[in-house]
């Protein structure tokens, strides 16, 4: 804000971006009607001049506390939880509501941290993580109209409110990628069987195996952990057949425990054995492990888009959204 010129309002915004007052209304509220030119050169002068809405009043004439609530799981260096936290608050702040954080050990205990947030606080609404088949926090909040969008689909459950990553596309373009380089021996290591992302992320290596005509390899399983990984990169390097030359992992942390294993072995990794992850996380940049990325800041904002819609009770074409990601190539694939 210029010293001097007093507090901005929405109509000095509109002044400096040569916009109408509903032109500035819309970019913050329904962003979707406005021009994309036009929005950015709007939330350009709003970020110069330190325009924020005013927020008692928008209390006071919609009855709501523009408090969004999300669970903050335990995460390690190689989760992507802490970055979609991170955009999950900013694009709230860009519209003027704010984030919650409360923690849980499981699904009842989650359910009896929202009823007492809804009960003591206001919050209008949350945002669910670690989606699953029959999956009791969506039930419980559509029982109670309690608003909320899930990052993460429902798998199997009929519900509409949800923002996904593709896992099938990427590890599709992940074998693609390989067979480009001349791979035709390419396994996949991925976690044990279930319904949900673990089996969405084995589907796109299967069919890109199956377009390629090529014999699918071994489908190794084990936890998300890295010495399990290890392990199981072992397994399929001492398994009786043809070695393969790469192999495609459902997460990044699995792909560590195979970097691991071939780094014992004096194995290289890119050379020997081809390696590629999923989630892209800060480690894989550092070690230059070949991953695949989740659009983590757009999956935020149509999660606040999604759940303010609903708690505005707008009715919208947009109440889910499947996202694709892309592959980051490094040196071990």
């Amino acid at each position: 804000m210029r010293k001097g010129s007093g507090a901005p309002t929405l109509g000095s915004v509109a002044e400096r971006a040569a916009v109408s007052r509903q032109t500035v209304s819309n970019v913050i509220n329904n962003p979707e009607l406005v021009a994309s030119e036009t929005a950015a050169r709007v939330r350009a002068v709003i970020t110069e001049l330190g325009y924020r809405p005013n927020r008692v009043a928008r209390q006071l004439r919609t009855r709501q506390s523009q408090v969004i609530g999300l669970r903050v799981e335990q995460s390690n260096r190689i989760s992507i939880l802490d970055r979609f936290l991170h955009a999950v608050t900013d694009a709230a702040n860009f519209v003027d509501n704010r984030l919650m954080l409360y923690t849980a050990h499981d699904d009842a205990s989650e359910i009896e941290a929202i009823d007492e947030l809804v009960g003591r606080w206001d919050v209008d609404g949350f945002v669910l993580t670690g989606s699953h088949a029959e999956d009791p926090r969506r039930s419980h909040l559509t029982a109670g109209a309690i608003p909320y969008v899930a990052f993460g689909r429902p798998w199997g459950a009929d519900d509409d409110l949800w923002v996904d990553v593709d896992g099938a596309a990427g590890t599709r373009a992940a074998t693609e990628h390989l067979i480009a380089g001349g791979h035709t021996l390419i396994s996949f290591l991925g976690w044990p069987e279930g319904p949900g992302v673990g089996e969405d992320r084995l589907s796109g290596w299967r069919d890109a195996m199956h377009r390629a005509g090529l014999a699918e390899q071994r489908i190794f399983r084990c936890a998300n952990d890295l010495t399990e990984g290890r392990r199981a990169a072992a397994a399929m390097l001492d398994a009786a057949g043809p070695v393969p030359t790469a192999v495609v992992c459902v997460s990044d942390a699995l792909a560590l425990g195979v970097l691991a294993e071939l780094s014992a072995r004096g194995l290289r990794p890119g050379q020997d054995l081809s390696v590629i992850g999923f989630d892209d996380t800060d480690v894989a940049g550092v070690i230059g492990l070949t991953s695949v990325a989740q659009p983590l800041v757009e999956a935020a904002q149509r999660c606040v888009k999604i759940l303010l819609s609903a708690v505005h009770g707008e009715q919208t074409a947009d109440r889910a959204a499947l996202l694709t990601p892309r592959l980051v190539v490094r040196t071990t694939g």
